[in-house]
């Protein structure tokens, strides 16, 4: 493969990465089939790694996507003897169909001109298992690979791709309509929104694979989806929780990588540099949350967790008894392994490393292969002044499926290790852990 036709390639994946939910909404709204929307796109990002390399980026690829998508669509409708239906709204130009119009003050409040929040309230229909929801999202509105995806989501390829095949039949099978439903079937719906709104957030403070940690880019889509979706439910604390929980942790993007693009820890972030403004934003937002009678759910006490985090001094002045506390009281509402792994590391840091080890120990049968498990458990080694064995541990966890920058991290926190065991001498880290 030429260095041309490896740059066309990286082109066309950020393209599809930035562009595939508007490419794929506007699609929808033009043939009113979510699943056939989705084939015409993916048939559109063939023929961009097919031409390319010869004629070139385009000035504007996601228009150029879209346009090959329609053209096929077209040509769909012509063999179904349909196109005199269909062929106003494909007149419609590609600027407009890509647009993203803001709520008018004075609109009718259960009214949203967005195509990418149509897009996720479909995929999140009821109609469709819970994890198929998760899947068909992140696979349509965060661009993501399956591959990927069977990351975030801890499942096998196969299954994954099963999933979002068999949830495209049923969409169109059930007849879903694109569109935002009305106001009695959205808490139907609300929960799965409010989660693949997240894990699109989360793919973009930390990539799941790639060579870039971070994608701030798609992070600023899902707070833009966040914010809509409050227009259309002002009331739903849930929604201001998840609001102020992406607020303070997106105000330290800024701090999150160093000069090399590499990921720093919290406890290596320069929190000069934290977006100042971001944290105020989600305080207000946590604020509304709070004053709800029913108190804080599932974001509403992560946000927590995350303000304790934003607005600590310093990282060793950080509150981490509040932070074991709303753990438990996370854990009461979703005792997944993942929040038992985070809380584990909050136990650490309140009551030392020793009993958190052992906490995560026994969650190797759930998540033997997820990269974060391993590395706390080098880092919890490395408190412990088990060095050999955190070494070990840093080069199982950079072996793992994941970002390529975080294995780069994880590696060379390995050899620094070696290096100080081959000196007769302990890590820093170590000596401030053990008196």
């Amino acid at each position: 493969m030429t260095d041309v036709d490896v740059h066309a390639r990286r082109t066309v994946e950020a393209v599809w990465r930035a562009e595939s939910a508007r490419i794929v909404a506007a699609l929808t709204r033009h043939t009113g089939d979510f699943a056939w929307a989705e084939d015409l796109a993916q048939d559109a990002l063939v023929e961009a790694v097919a031409k390319w390399p010869a004629g070139g980026i385009p000035d504007n690829p996601g228009a150029w996507l879209l346009s090959v998508a329609k053209r096929r669509a077209i040509d769909g409708w012509r063999r179904r003897e349909r196109l005199t239906q269909r062929e106003p709204l494909l007149a419609v130009d590609v600027q407009d169909a890509e647009r993203v119009d803001s709520v008018p003050e004075l609109a009718d409040p259960d009214r949203i001109d967005d195509d990418v929040l149509r897009l996720v309230f479909v995929a999140c229909h009821p109609v469709l298992p819970a994890q198929a929801r998760l899947a068909l999202t992140l696979r349509t509105v965060a661009g993501l690979t399956t591959d990927q995806i069977a990351r975030v989501l801890l499942m096998t390829v196969p299954t994954v791709q099963q999933r979002i095949v068999r949830a495209k039949r049923t969409l169109a099978d059930a007849g879903v309509p694109f569109e935002v439903p009305d106001r009695a079937e959205r808490p139907a719906r609300l929960a799965s929104v409010l989660q693949v709104i997240y894990l699109l957030f989360t793919e973009g403070y930390a990539a799941a694979s790639g060579d870039h940690p971070v994608r701030p880019e798609v992070a600023r889509e899902a707070v833009r989806l966040a914010r809509q979706l409050h227009a259309l439910a002002p009331d739903e604390p849930e929604v201001d929780a998840l609001i102020a929980l992406m607020e303070f942790q997106s105000s330290r993007f800024a701090a999150r990588i160093d000069r090399d693009g590499l990921p720093l820890t919290l406890g290596e972030q320069d929190r000069r540099r934290w977006d100042r403004s971001a944290i105020a934003r989600g305080r207000e937002a946590m604020k509304r949350a709070d004053a709800s009678p029913r108190g804080l759910g599932y974001y509403g006490l992560q946000a927590a967790i995350a303000e304790c985090h934003a607005i600590a001094p310093s990282f060793d002045e950080t509150d981490w008894d509040r932070i074991l506390r709303l753990y438990d009281a996370l854990i009461m509402l979703a005792p997944t392994a993942v929040v038992r792994l985070n809380r584990a590391v909050a136990f650490s840091m309140a009551e030392g490393p020793e009993a958190a080890l052992h906490m995560v120990d026994a969650l190797e049968p759930e998540l033997g292969d997820f990269r974060p498990l391993r590395a706390v458990r080098a880092e919890l080694l490395e408190r412990t002044g088990r060095t050999d064995a955190a070494a070990a541990e840093f080069v199982a966890a950079a072996a793992l499926p994941g970002n390529e920058a975080e294995a780069t991290v994880l590696r060379r926190r390995a050899a620094a290790l070696r290096v100080d065991v081959d000196r007769g001498t302990t890590s820093p880290e170590v000596d401030q852990a053990v008196p």
